[in-house]
């Protein structure tokens, strides 16, 4: 197991250093287009993994086994949702925003309305980066080190940055997509041996259904249902989803990088498609977690929080100790750690842009 996370490891910092060596070798190296848009040259394949990547965090593996577990199957629905409004993305807003040729969407927003609203928009969502994304997904990285390699939470926090912020920092943009595609294929690896190893404890799906009740596998609720009604689904949620997928820097700078429209059109069709996979690799996992709860002779037991609830999001963790051989287990944390990297290296180098091209340069513009 430890074999294999080192491996991961070294495989990160493999991609990063090739890439920080083939741009010391490049004349272009030095433009704030090669850093901060990967030289506005990446292939469809690469924005896709990227997309996908970059928005799976460890949040997800957690909270959607956890959804599964609980009976919130439906949580699902915005990750189906997502592959929708991403072609939305690719259709609709890229045309505008590679044919403006800007680096971020507050510069969009400049050229389109005032110098006021891209000021605003900036700080805006560099407060709201630091605040929601960058301290959450640190947490999470400390808790997934103390959880499964029992590492204090303070040291794991301080890895997690520290690693994640090496690579982020030598390589700009175009490190960033390309380890987040090498995530992207542990994240899968490691959910679909979970899925494989956790069906094959309960004797295929056949035997899942039988184990848990009757609604567990219900993905379209009614309109009197308090967390996933179809009416909110349907005509709220893609509000939001419009804003994530086709206005927030975090995802958008991935298809201003394309070589041309064609491809940042691809590249959104291919994250649309990696986005239907959650539903079975994420949440599913969560309903193979409940079915081995139940019955006689429970081979998961779930852990109380303090108020003396189920603690359903332990579903993860527990399910993989409980079902997966020696070597999978590293897979699966190998995948956890590549969620939360590519979330955090993303963050970071969109963080970074936002201050450095719509801050920093008002006040130095020959830097």
């Amino acid at each position: 197991d430890l074999a294999v996370i080192a491996l991961y490891f070294l495989s990160v910092f493999g991609i990063a250093l090739f890439f920080y060596l083939k741009k010391r070798l490049s004349h272009k190296s030095r433009s704030p287009e090669s850093y901060f848009l990967g030289g506005r040259n990446l292939g469809w394949w690469v924005i896709g993994a990227s997309l996908f990547a970059s928005n799976i965090g460890s949040e997800h593996l957690i909270g959607l086994a956890g959804a599964g577990a609980k009976g919130d199957f439906a949580a699902g629905q915005f990750e189906i949702l997502a592959a929708l409004i991403l072609l939305v993305l690719g259709w609709f807003f890229v045309p505008f925003y590679m044919k403006s040729g800007v680096f971020t969407m507050p510069e969009f927003l400049e050229k389109r309305y005032s110098p006021w609203a891209r000021n605003y928009l900036s700080w805006i969502s560099i407060v709201a980066y630091v605040l929601t994304k960058i301290s959450v997904t640190i947490a999470a990285g400390g808790i997934v080190f103390t959880t499964l390699l029992g590492i204090n939470f303070w040291t794991g926090a301080l890895l997690i940055v520290v690693f994640t912020g090496i690579y982020t920092l030598v390589g700009g943009l175009k490190v960033v997509v390309y380890t987040d595609f090498l995530q992207m294929v542990v994240l899968i690896a490691g959910s679909v041996a979970l899925t494989y190893f956790g069906l094959k404890s309960l004797d295929g799906w056949d035997g899942m259904v039988q184990h848990v009740p009757e609604n567990s596998l219900s993905l379209w609720r009614g309109m009197s249902d308090s967390n996933y009604p179809w009416t909110g689904i349907l005509l709220g949620a893609p509000i939001l989803g419009v804003w994530y997928w086709c206005t927030d820097q975090f995802i958008v700078q991935r298809v201003l990088a394309a070589k041309n429209i064609r491809h940042a059109r691809r590249g959104t069709i291919f994250g649309g498609f990696l986005k239907l996979l959650p539903l079975f690799l994420f949440v599913i996992p969560g309903v193979i977690a409940l079915a081995l709860s139940l019955g006689d002779d429970p081979l998961i037991t779930f852990p109380l929080n303090p108020d003396g609830s189920t603690n359903y999001d332990a579903s993860l963790p527990l399910l993989s100790l409980a079902v997966l051989p020696t070597g999978f287990k590293g897979l699966v944390i190998a995948g956890l750690l590549a969620a939360l990297m590519s979330s955090l290296s993303s963050v970071f180098n969109s963080c970074s842009t936002l201050f450095t091209m719509d801050i920093y340069r008002k006040y130095k513009p020959e830097a």
